[in-house]
């Protein structure tokens, strides 16, 4: 860690998704009255009281989760001579070096004038809750050897929710917002290691007629057959996604221009030679391999203008965007 970051005027952690404690600056070690390994590769539940880590597995977990960041959560932390220091907690979730991370700020809250007015004004009633709130605390103590138990659950909820937030329901790809996200990262490994990759935009010929003539039902049927189809053919390396309607993309790692169009080629035919039963149906494809000059937009404009070649072509075809710039 940079001497910048070490003594930063506000604390900072690094947990990876179990929330192990991988990196800590100074800043927060000498707020915690921590050595720095006493914390490092520890559970970052460590530095919370009991009913913190109720609450931090409640709302912090899930909603980074899910969002992926969180935003001044109002949060406390315990010193190793066990006194609260109140925070205001910042995270973000990304990838670091292939894996899962959660970075976060924490600013320690310093207005204490204005604390002890409302100290002075609420005194009475804090008195009046006192007892109550110690009763409330005395339970959460006996309730903690059930929250051990029960977190383990809590973490599998919280992976549960994280993959149904990018699967897309009907199909059981992933979702367009996935997509987004690893062409990011795909474009991002792109420019860092030069490894190529190229995209398909794949689009149902004359979808609107199957279900106008066999109904919205079986409509759904060839999305959720194809998508198992492209899902068989496709790599494990391979992104395979609904990207909306009767579309689907897919991402294809290390694939230049022409394995792309000769893995294009291969779902195109099969689409066109299985057997569908009383329908049949073909894909017109739209084939981009990407450029230094790319963006998320550019590669995914490009794909699309291919796939309009292959539709006014006459259907059922595979184009690649560099042979519209031949033209």
């Amino acid at each position: 860690m940079d001497i910048q970051l070490d003594k930063a005027p506000c604390g900072y952690f690094s947990i990876s998704d179990a929330g192990i404690i991988q990196s800590v600056n100074q800043t927060l070690l000498d707020m915690l009255l921590y050595e720095h390994d006493q914390l490092l590769g520890q559970p970052i539940e460590t530095t919370m009281s009991v009913t913190n880590k109720l609450f931090f597995h409640t709302y912090f977990y899930p909603y980074i989760q899910l969002y992926g960041r969180v935003d001044e959560m109002y949060f406390s932390f315990r010193t190793s001579d066990r006194q609260d220091v109140p925070v205001l907690l910042n995270g973000v979730r990304q990838e670091r070096n292939g894996e899962a991370v959660i970075d976060c700020v924490v600013l320690m809250m310093r207005k204490r004038i204005e604390h002890e007015k409302d100290i002075l004004q609420t005194k009475t009633k804090l008195q009046e809750l006192y007892q109550a709130t110690n009763e409330a605390n005395q339970k959460l103590e006996r309730l903690h050897e059930e929250y051990e138990i029960k977190q383990q659950e809590l973490v599998r909820i919280n992976l549960q929710l994280e993959t149904m937030a990018s699967t897309d329901p009907l199909t059981g790809l992933r979702n367009r917002r996935y997509f987004q996200d690893q062409l990011l990262a795909s474009l991002a490994s792109f420019q860092e290691t030069g490894t190529p990759f190229s995209l398909l935009i794949i689009d149902i010929d004359h979808f609107k007629s199957i279900n106008d003539t066999y109904g919205h039902p079986v409509g759904d049927l060839v999305l959720t057959h194809l998508a198992e189809l492209l899902q068989s053919l496709s790599r494990d390396v391979d992104i395979v996604a609904r990207y909306g309607g009767e579309e689907f993309v897919i991402i294809l790692p290390g694939n230049a221009q022409e394995e792309a169009i000769r893995t294009a080629e291969r779902y195109r035919s099969m689409t066109a030679s299985r057997d569908w039963g009383e329908y049949s149906i073909t894909v017109s494809i739209g084939v981009a391999t990407v450029t230094q000059a790319d963006t998320e937009q550019s590669i995914v404009h490009q794909a699309d203008l291919a796939l309009y070649a292959s539709k006014s072509g006459g259907r059922n075809q595979v184009t690649h965007s560099a042979s519209l710039v031949k033209k």
